[in-house]
């Protein structure tokens, strides 16, 4: 086995370790999606099959909450502008891919957010393999735990009584933390979406003031200042 087939499977194990914290966190979020999807009628098949297909909570919350209150087109206009982010990670990424167009598509596919905070490097490029890794547990978890949700349909009640509907949030709190330790481009594209949330949220509803912040995260689209000896 070559050098580098060597590091891509340590840094692929690793990044599996790295992603079973939050990979048991959006377990607790996924029991509460296949609750409220099996509930609004989505039976036991339909919400697995779109955990495994979406793997995304954000997108899949939104698309469930819209279609309950309207149409089709204006479910999934939603649940596309809540997962723009995507496209902004995607180009900081880009750069860190190697191989042809296949390849390259296949890694983006495992792009989650927790993955993306675990492949990030210290030089400011991204591991690929870690970024995979990351995405394996996180899948499992998320697809069983939809599974488990709809199977059992856990009441709200329950799991706010259990605390276990503040454990995805405030694990992501601890990974956003991190980030903002290690990047100041980080910081100052927290602090800029803290404040577009709090100017929206005086005119508009949380749902659109968290859409708007997340216009902060183009900080990452620029070029960053060479420093100077």
């Amino acid at each position: 086995m070559s050098a580098r087939r060597r590091m891509d499977r340590a840094a692929f194990v690793d990044g599996m370790r790295l992603g079973v914290g939050p990979g048991a966190a959006a377990f607790v979020l996924a029991l509460s999606f296949g609750a409220e999807a099996e509930a609004r009628g989505w039976g036991l098949g339909l919400p697995v099959v779109f955990s495994a297909l979406a793997f995304s909570g954000s997108a899949q919350f939104t698309l469930l909450t819209a279609l309950a209150g309207g149409s089709a087109l204006a479910a999934i206009t939603s649940a596309v502008l809540i997962n723009a982010r995507y496209l902004v990670m995607s180009v900081a990424l880009n750069e860190s891919l190697e191989g042809g167009r296949i390849r390259r598509s296949l890694h983006a596919l495992a792009l989650a957010d927790a993955s993306f905070v675990a492949a990030h490097r210290d030089d400011g490029r991204y591991d690929a393999a870690r970024l995979v890794g990351a995405s394996v547990p996180q899948w499992i978890f998320w697809v069983g735990g939809t599974a488990i949700g709809a199977l059992t349909s856990p009441s709200p009640e329950l799991m706010h009584t259990l605390g276990l509907d503040v454990a995805f949030p405030a694990f992501f709190l601890i990974l956003a933390i991190d980030e903002l330790r290690r990047s100041r481009r980080a910081f100052v594209a927290a602090l800029l979406g803290a404040t577009i949330a709090g100017l929206l949220l005086l005119v508009t509803s949380p749902g659109y003031a968290l859409l708007g912040a997340t216009a902060a995260a183009l900080i990452g689209v620029l070029p960053e200042k060479e420093e100077t000896a």
